[in-house]
């Protein structure tokens, strides 16, 4: 029977990270995975759909064109052509991904991987059954989509997210999105620059459940609407079905809405079917999430879980962060888990980026939030971009100057946001920014300006700048 230090089930971006920090610290890993390598956010998740974002940005950007002097026809989105390039960036970025573990020495199961003992896994495949034992085990099974009772899910009609990535665009011009979370959002956005007529039902406003600012939701409605994207507030999916070559959903009350195929983007939930958790300690919560403590380890010693089956927060960042989290703690440190300071993104119309308290959340745990903003609307950078859409909005403690979060929203938010991330001493991190060197133009001097705007506005020179 092999021997591993740390054995991983499932091959996502947690388990992958945590395979390569396990096999440079010199342990002897192994990692498990019964689907395609690289789990949902390489497959059917953040990497092909920010594939498709571009390409949607590349398409609403045309609209600039011609007052920059480019001259021709305009361009036009066409979804299968884009699902055939998101496909072949996803199997290039999976060569070397394979390619890495092997050449690091992690050995790869393909296969279902379950507890016979807390010690020992049981990996079965057609093709083979072994079993292997493990001083630690990290789950890191990530999610499925949530069931939904309306969708009699069918392909090439009813769809959800997965779905559409695994079995390719279905024919049809018109199609219905159902869901205002982040999917939903980011969906609504690419489709229509794609190309497709899209009609987008949501029980609640979009993004209603997330910590995003009411001001940065807005920015994100201004920029859908000049794009003519305008959700369908109220309308419960009650029923969905097939009438000949359409599809259709219905309301409570019975209103229906046909389409040429739909996308339910109703959210995920954890995935701990057939891991043989009844063979262990490990518990799950009432939402089917893994039980851990803020080390993420489980009730069972020596058993770790990570990313999307520990939620709530359920995106490729938090894996990741986990993933350092816990490599260090199976190797005798003592770190723990804070999701507030893993960074939030929506690609969407405009890009959404945000980490660590709001304003109301800071308020709660006893600090006075001191307010930093700058928007891009005059940034020479933003200006020369034609997208001066978006803002950069710091939170800090107005006694002590501590970072308490940071909200940022435009073009390239996802990379910006990094800068406010960084872990170490948050009581000086503001300090460290108003000092950076930054490129000019850059929209990373919105960054120091909003500090700079904080500090003078908030009685905090003193502390920023040393005066």
């Amino acid at each position: 029977m092999k021997q591993y230090d740390i054995t991983i089930i499932g091959s996502g971006p947690g388990g992958y990270r945590a395979a390569v920090l396990g096999a440079l610290r010199g342990q002897k890993v192994a990692i498990i995975e019964k689907g395609v390598w690289g789990g949902t956010c390489l497959n059917r998740g953040c990497v092909p759909k920010k594939d498709w974002h571009e390409t949607a940005k590349w398409i609403e950007n045309s609209r600039h064109f011609a007052k920059r002097g480019v001259i021709g026809d305009g361009l036009r989105g066409d979804l299968d052509q884009a699902w055939q390039h998101q496909r072949t960036v996803v199997e290039t970025v999976r060569n070397s991904y394979l390619d890495y573990l092997k050449r690091l020495g992690v050995t790869l199961y393909a296969g279902n991987g379950s507890f016979r003992d807390p010690r020992h896994i049981q990996i079965q495949s057609p093709q083979q059954s072994l079993e292997i034992e493990s001083k630690a085990t990290i789950i890191a099974t990530g999610s499925v989509p949530k069931p939904v009772d309306p969708a009699l899910f069918q392909s090439g009609k009813i769809l959800h997210s997965d779905m559409l990535f695994d079995e390719g665009v279905p024919t049809g011009k018109r199609v219905i999105i159902v869901g205002g979370g982040v999917i939903g959002t980011e969906f609504a956005y690419i489709f229509t620059q794609l190309g497709k007529e899209v009609q987008w039902l949501v029980h609640s406003d979009p993004l209603h459940h997330t910590r995003f600012s009411e001001q940065a939701k807005a920015v994100l409605q201004t920029a859908l609407e000049e794009l003519d994207i305008h959700p369908q507030p109220g309308f419960r999916v009650h029923a969905s079905g097939v009438d000949g070559d359409k599809v259709w959903v219905s309301n409570q009350h019975g209103e229906k809405v046909f389409a040429d195929w739909v996308l339910f983007a109703t959210g995920r939930q954890a995935q701990t079917t057939g891991l043989g958790l009844e063979n262990t300690s490990v518990q799950l919560d009432d939402q089917g999430f893994v039980v851990t403590d803020t080390r993420l380890a489980t009730a069972e010693e020596g058993i770790y879980a990570i990313g999307d089956v520990v939620g709530p927060y359920m995106n490729a960042n938090q894996a990741l962060a986990d993933a350092t989290i816990v490599i260090d703690n199976i190797l005798g440190a003592a770190r723990h888990r804070d999701p507030r300071w893993v960074p939030e993104l929506v690609y969407s119309a405009v890009e959404l980026a945000r980490i660590g308290l709001d304003d109301e959340s800071a308020e709660e745990e006893g600090f006075e939030p001191a307010v930093g903003f700058a928007a891009f609307e005059t940034s020479p950078r933003a200006l020369g971009q034609d997208d001066t859409l978006g803002f950069v909005r710091i939170l800090a403690d107005m006694d002590s100057g501590e970072l308490l979060g940071g909200e940022i929203v435009g073009r390239d938010a996802g990379e910006l946001i990094s800068l406010l991330a960084q872990e170490g001493d948050r009581s000086t991190l503001l300090q460290r920014i108003a000092r950076t060197p930054v490129n000019h133009p850059s929209r990373a001097e919105e960054l120091l300006n909003a500090t700079e705007t904080l500090a003078a506005r908030w009685g905090l020179s003193e502390f920023v700048f040393g005066d």
